[in-house]
């Protein structure tokens, strides 16, 4: 199937991705518990989660790399488990690891994965070094791996993700263990793949990151899609504003949290950070209020504030726990043997 052909494909079909009541057990654990997804093409859409939440077993799902156990996914119309061979031809996958030959260089590497999917040896020279120059690798293109950076090799394992062009492409942490300036050289690049006809589903354990990238957002715990929306939706349904604050003497924050949850109506939270709580404030005049009752108590306060929602106080309270992942990772190398059987 040529680029073109597979572009098509992706441009005459309003879904890039549409799952429905996904569910995958392993053992007696339920790790996908009926998600439904849907990805309009030429989108990038976000998918969240605090520990365990089965973010990666539903890319994998979706990938055609695990059978789910009940409900069905479509990737551009195609069954993924009954077409399955084609779904594969659509896709580009990157894990949280990179997927390369430690013994060989970086120009090596994605000239055997061109030759692997089928360019002639001209073109795959040609792939390698423009890809090397997109992800500003040229400098470093002859050098053994074993001499790369992590970062370095996140940015490799991406390029080599992208070499046949595909019209979706499921991005699993892709930035996870790359510097500030790196990632924000990943987050142009992949904006830049969904303006050249791509569409990204992509996993990320930074917020916000899914707030620079994505379009849409799907909040996943305990294996259910428990939030969906926009960005500013996501955050307009924790309040307008958020009240943060921090107790001089990290013993008050139970009492602190209590008043709180009581003067404004609502669930308070306790972040990691020991004496900071954080709750949805939909009347910012309830301040005055609160701080009445704080000194009542002899509660004093280091610091407090009304802000804008963040991601993080929609992880908060949505969840209940921040996000953090450790879910097995997609390993690069059984992607790609998976994908050419």
């Amino acid at each position: 199937m040529d680029s073109k052909f597979r572009k098509s494909i992706a441009d005459r079909c309003e879904w890039a991705v549409d799952a429905r009541g996904l569910v995958k057990h392993f053992g007696d654990n339920r790790a996908v518990d009926g998600v439904d997804l849907q990805v309009r093409t030429g989108s990038i859409y976000g998918v969240l989660g605090p520990n365990g939440a089965g973010k990666t077993t539903t890319i994998r799902m979706l990938a055609t790399l695990l059978r789910a156990d009940a409900g069905s996914a479509r990737i551009f119309g195609y069954d993924a488990v009954k077409e399955a061979q084609i779904v594969r031809q659509l896709i580009g996958v990157t894990g949280q690891y990179a997927s390369v030959d430690e013994s060989l260089s970086a120009t090596e590497n994605l000239i055997i994965f061109s030759r692997l999917l089928g360019l002639s040896r001209t073109d795959a020279k040609r792939k390698a070094a423009d890809l090397l120059e997109e992800f500003g690798l040229s400098e470093a293109a002859k050098r053994p791996l074993k001499n790369f950076s992590g970062g370095m090799r996140r940015r490799l394992d991406l390029a080599a993700s992208l070499i046949a062009q595909p019209p979706l492409i499921f991005l699993d942490e892709p930035t996870t263990g790359l510097d500030p300036r790196t990632r924000a050289q990943m987050w142009e690049t992949i904006r830049k793949l969904v303006k050249s006809g791509s569409t990204v589903l992509l996993t990320t354990q930074y917020l916000d990151e899914a707030d620079q990238l994505a379009d849409r957002i799907a909040v996943i715990d305990r294996g259910k899609v428990v939030a969906e929306g926009t960005v500013d939706e996501l955050k307009a349904s924790v309040g307008s504003s958020s009240l943060h604050l921090r107790t001089l003497n990290p013993l008050d924050i139970a009492g602190a949290r209590q008043l709180v949850e009581k003067v404004l109506n609502v669930r308070a939270n306790v972040s990691s950070e020991a004496g900071r709580i954080t709750a949805p404030m939909a009347d910012a005049d309830l301040v005055t209020d609160l701080l009445v009752a704080l000194r009542a108590k002899g509660i004093q306060l280091a610091e407090i504030s009304v802000q804008k929602p963040t991601l993080d106080e929609v992880f908060l309270s949505i969840t209940g726990q921040g996000v953090k992942e450790e879910e097995p990772a997609v390993s690069g190398h059984s992607v790609l043997e998976e994908v050419r059987v």
